[in-house]
Order: C-alpha cells, then structure tokens, then sequence
C-alpha cells in the first residue's frame, strides 16, 4: 500500500484539480435558479473552500517553485485558474457580492493573458480536452463581465463582455480542428470540456442577451447564437454520454471534474436560456440535467474518497 504524506499529497496537486472548483461553483449557480438556496450555499461553500486552497497553492509554486510553475503554465489545464476565478465571482455576483466578485473579474483578467498565450505557444494537433479550456476561460471572463455589468451600471462591463464571448467562439473552433476525437472513447475526463465549453458560450450569450445594452439586429444574433451553443452543447452531451456507456471509465482521475463541470454548465445554460431567450421547455430540461450533474458530483467525490483510502497519510 502506498503511503503519502500530507506535505506530499499538496505538492502533487495538479492544475486540473481547478476543475472541482469551477464544477462546486456552476452547480450552486444553477441550484440558486432553481431555488435550492440550501444546497446553492452548501456547493458555494465548497467551492470557495477549495478555491482558496488552490490559490495559495498556486501562489506557493509562483513564488517557491518557478520551474514547475513555468512547466505547469504551458498546459490547458493551467487556464482552470482563470475558469474557476471567473465561475467563484459569476455566483458572488449573484449572492450580491458585487465587491468581490469584481475583485475576482479582476483577478481573472490579469492572469488570462499571460496563461493563453503561454498555452497557445505550445499548441499542437490530437489534444486532449482540456484543449477547449481556452475558450471555457475566455467565456468565463465574459459570463462574470456580463453578470456584473447591470448591478454595477458599468456598461463597459458588457461590451467587453462582448469582445471575450466574440473571441471565446474562434478559440472554440481552433481547439475544435485541434482535438484529438479518439478522446471521445478514450478520455480520462477532460474530454467533456468539448461539449462543456459550448454550454458556457451559451451561458455568456444568455446573459449577454438578457442585457439591455443590446438590441435589434445584435440582440437578435445573440439570441441565435445561444440556442445554437447550446444545442450544439446538447448534441455533444449526448454523443459522450453513448461514448461513457459504451466504454466506461469507472477509476477516479482528477480530470473528471472536468466531466462534472460541463454536466452543471449545460444544466445551468439550458435554465439561463429558457429566460432570455423565451424558450419554456428549457427550464423543465436544466432542471433533470441539474439534478444529473449532482448525483455525477457525488460519484466523483465518493470515487476520491475511495482512492484517497487506498493512500493512507503517514502517521
């Protein structure tokens, strides 16, 4: 039996770990529109919780480790710092924490430029997933500017909110022609982000829509474009799901938060949506997909705690 000690287990702690954060803070977003307030806190809680761990383990490898940082920020996984940044100040914007979810925005916007292009610098072809995080940490940034534009009266909020959801949909198609389909039957989890990214466009489109700044022709294209994400993001769902069935991947991996991150943002999308843009039936469907997306948080969870008891902690 292995031992790890503590000391260890924090130092192995990878940046796709950032994806239980974005999927804790997505799922309390679409439980607070739904109206469990309980179980929206409670996920809250978790995901700030784990944020805060995060963020001083990332400061401690900045500051302590410059060799793994600069190692880790050339992946995609690096950019769920972005993500879960802007997912955390996405659901304090809705808890009314206007303050501090601009604080998070800004946070969120200093590190994006820096990890995309460290990222894009060493893109290749057949990548995993965790490819199309560069457009789930754009649309992050433009979900969050988008949100906060209104409460704020900051009205620059929602066009540069605009500007990243424009740039969110071109890197989504450059990751497109990158990733590796083989990852459909193949993925330790990361695979999901392909539909996941789609349903956060849908997401900063909905809330986009739903802004006044925007009206005729432009209100209209951004209408069109989220049912579109998002019906792309449907097709997706479904096509991994036969794939999960077909060939199961039961072992726990880190990366499969970043299967439950996009079961929460497509269930959160689809609730979003049936508001703004006037379709009924979408609210029944988040709903189911809300509630499919918990269960998957709770398997995730109990499949970690399985593996962390086949590493006990030195005593």
């Amino acid at each position: 039996m292995r031992v790890l000690t503590g000391a260890r287990w924090w130092a192995e702690l990878s940046p796709a770990a950032g994806a239980a954060v974005m999927a804790a803070g997505i799922i309390s977003a679409g439980l607070h529109l739904i109206g469990r307030d309980v179980l929206s806190i409670a996920a809250l809680a978790v995901s700030a919780a784990l944020w805060l761990v995060l963020a001083a383990d990332f400061a401690a490898r900045l500051l302590g480790d410059r060799r793994r940082f600069r190692a880790e920020a050339d992946t995609p996984a690096a950019l769920t710092a972005v993500a879960a940044t802007a997912v955390l100040g996405n659901r304090l914007s809705l808890l009314g924490w206007q303050p501090v979810a601009l604080g998070l925005l800004a946070l969120a916007a200093a590190l994006w430029p820096g990890l995309l292009v460290a990222v894009l610098r060493h893109w290749g072809y057949r990548m995993p997933g965790a490819a199309f995080l560069v457009c789930v940490a754009t649309q992050g940034l433009a979900v969050l500017a988008s949100t906060l534009a209104a409460p704020t009266g900051h009205d620059w909020l929602g066009r540069a909110a605009l500007a990243a959801f424009c740039l969110g949909l071109l890197l989504y198609a450059e990751a497109l022609a990158r990733f590796d389909f083989r990852q459909v039957v193949s993925g330790a989890g990361d695979h999901w982000v392909a539909g996941g990214a789609l349903s956060i466009t849908a997401l900063a489109g909905s809330g986009l829509t739903a802004s006044p700044l925007w009206t005729g022709w432009v209100h209209a294209g951004l209408r069109t474009v989220t049912l579109v994400t998002l019906g792309l993001s449907l097709a997706w769902y479904a096509v991994l799901l036969v794939a999960e069935a077909v060939r199961p991947r039961p072992r726990y991996d880190v990366r499969r938060w970043a299967s439950v991150f996009p079961l929460g943002m497509t269930a959160t999308a689809c609730l979003s949506a049936a508001v703004s843009s006037g379709v009924g039936w979408l609210r029944p469907l988040g709903t189911v997909l809300l509630w499919v997306a918990v269960g998957a948080s709770a398997l995730t969870f109990a499949a970690f705690l399985a593996e962390r008891g086949r590493v006990r902690p030195r005593t």
